[in-house]
């Protein structure tokens, strides 16, 4: 029996189809990785520039933001704000990505750095 001429070249639509399906999914689970990925980012760059301000703080203060923005600079992101209250300081780092057919969106992230509250007397107890 002859196959019916109206059949021919169906497969090939279905394979497009289902590679055009494949190819979507697989762009939606890089575009969530690596806004996962740039969210780790942002945030470690803000707890390294917060660590890194409250270091000095005690000793330098005028001089720690300058090295949480050196910090946040080689991370790859923007120091937005930095404060150092007392030895505590407080910071705010922002990233801007690109994100296809939703456009450019800005990451931020922050972190605050300080002594402990507890004394070196009442750790040793």
């Amino acid at each position: 029996m002859p196959a019916q001429r109206g059949d021919r070249g169906s497969a090939t639509l279905w394979g497009v189809a289902l590679m055009g399906l494949l190819t979507a999914v697989a762009m939606a689970f890089t575009t969530v990785g690596s806004v996962r990925v740039a969210r780790h980012r942002v945030n470690d760059a803000a707890d390294l520039s917060a660590l890194a301000a409250a270091r000095l703080a005690v000793t330098a203060p005028d001089s720690a933001c300058l090295r949480a923005a050196d910090l946040a600079a080689r991370n790859g992101v923007n120091l937005e704000r930095c404060t150092i209250t007392d030895e505590i300081a407080d910071v705010q780092t922002s990233l801007p990505i690109t994100l296809p057919a939703v456009g450019t969106r800005t990451l931020t992230g922050r972190s605050r750095a300080g002594p402990s509250q507890s004394s070196p007397s009442e750790i040793g107890e």
